[in-house]
């Protein structure tokens, strides 16, 4: 093997307070292993960038204290019930709250990896959300003789992106598959912290065919494997989600001694148990 891997718990001790970190949807590959281990860590003041939305994973976080700003266009858990904790901390102001919408997102994040400080976007204007916003910019077209304004985004950098993939090469190359949403977020940011499902003695760069769902090393700052990392969500066709637990912890979550309860035993005894 070219490189060794960690553990999640040795990759969560490289995230340091106050990080800003991007992650997935659900569909495209969770962390949630990572996320455990950087709970039971202790790790707070991070901003976390939701590339566009979260659920469980931003939950878990927020409920454990470790989230002070928040920049994302949806929390939600879905079909499983109303994400508590986010809620909570929103009346309560726990954390900074920066209102976005999916293509804002994508779009600041795409900015960033290409290395431009702004992108331009057309899709809120006449909302609110430009009062929320003081950081996005309304100007007219500089191109156009006519009255047109645009809105202009700053990009979204990151110290590390933070995603669950099937498995990496010997070479620290992270299979990713179509999920460019992935290459999207690691380009945006200084690292990628990945979890897998294993290491593989193969090399993902030696063919057309694995080379075009490939995640270069030259943008993985660390690899843990983690077998079934995304539980309780799912990893694309591999598994599916824990819906069992997922009631659970959407009942449990809505008090927040239940929640509470819920990392008693999910979170802080997986890792006794281990």
């Amino acid at each position: 093997m070219g490189f060794s891997a960690m553990t999640p718990d040795q990759l969560a001790a490289k995230i340091p307070d106050g990080a800003k970190i991007c992650v997935p949807p659900d569909y495209a590959g969770v962390a949630m292993e990572l996320t455990r281990a950087v709970v039971r860590r202790g790790v707070r003041n991070l901003h976390l960038v939701c590339v566009p939305v979260s659920g469980l994973q931003a939950e878990l976080l927020i409920g454990s204290g470790a989230i002070a700003t928040l920049e994302t266009s949806a929390i939600t858990l879905g079909e499983y019930g109303t994400a508590h904790r986010f809620v909570q901390g929103l009346k309560s102001k726990a954390f900074r709250m920066l209102d976005a919408t999916c293509p804002a997102v994508h779009a600041a994040i795409q900015a960033a990896g290409k290395g431009v400080p702004f992108a331009p976007l057309r899709g809120m204007l006449g909302t609110d959300l430009l009062d929320r916003r003081s950081d996005w910019k309304v100007i007219d077209n500089p191109f156009s003789d006519e009255k047109d304004p645009i809105v202009l985004l700053p990009a979204i950098r990151c110290d590390i992106a933070m995603f669950h993939a099937p498995y990496a090469d010997r070479n620290g190359n992270v299979f990713i598959g179509r999920r460019r949403e992935l290459v999207a977020m690691a380009h945006a940011s200084e690292s990628a912290f990945v979890t897998v499902e294993e290491v593989r003695d193969v090399d993902l760069l030696a063919s057309e065919e694995t080379a075009a769902g490939c995640l270069a090393a030259a943008y993985v700052g660390g690899i843990a494997e983690a077998p079934r990392g995304a539980w309780p969500l799912h990893l694309w066709d591999m598994y599916g989600y824990d819906e069992p637990h997922l009631k659970t912890y959407s009942e449990m979550a809505r008090s927040a001694d239940g929640f509470q309860r819920y990392l008693d035993q999910f979170v802080r005894e997986r890792r006794a148990a281990e």
